[in-house]
């Protein structure tokens, strides 16, 4: 079993109920159009090992991973250096619930572009907030379930 650094920073855990069949909640984390229509530009393809970019902005691009896929209960990939993020789906009686981790915390490291990860762990974590783009882009989604 890996031990954790002792300067291991905690993962960022957003959990949400959406009021969105699991299948178009599936669709919306496990699919390239998905992943753009809510979060950002991408060449995802849902295949373990498969390799891809997500399109940062003014940061360009980061290379992904995708390391685990249970579909449509878990995805898992890295991204960038030294990050994982993780949907884990459940169905609830018609609606989504899903739990989002973004993992590789540590307060030793930097990111790609030199900026430390104790700060840009903050700013992450209110970027990701209630996962509200998520929210809106499923609950008034036209995407196929």
């Amino acid at each position: 079993m890996q031990e954790k650094s002792t300067t291991a920073l905690p993962d960022i855990e957003k959990t949400v109920l959406l009021n969105a069949p699991l299948a178009t909640v599936w669709n919306a984390v496990a699919t390239s159009q998905g992943l753009t229509g809510w979060w950002m530009e991408n060449s995802f393809e849902a295949r373990e090992g498969f390799e891809f970019v997500v399109h940062a902005g003014a940061f360009g691009d980061s290379p992904c991973k995708v390391s685990d896929l249970d579909p449509p209960y878990r995805l898992s990939f890295f991204w960038g250096k030294d990050w994982k993020l993780t949907f884990l789906l459940h169905g609830k009686d018609g609606a989504t619930e899903l739990t989002l981790i973004h993992s590789g915390w540590d307060a030793q490291k930097v990111t790609e572009f030199g900026q430390s990860h104790t700060v840009i762990r903050q700013v992450m974590d209110g970027g990701w907030g209630d996962l509200d783009k998520l929210r809106s882009y499923v609950e008034g989604s036209t995407i196929s379930s």
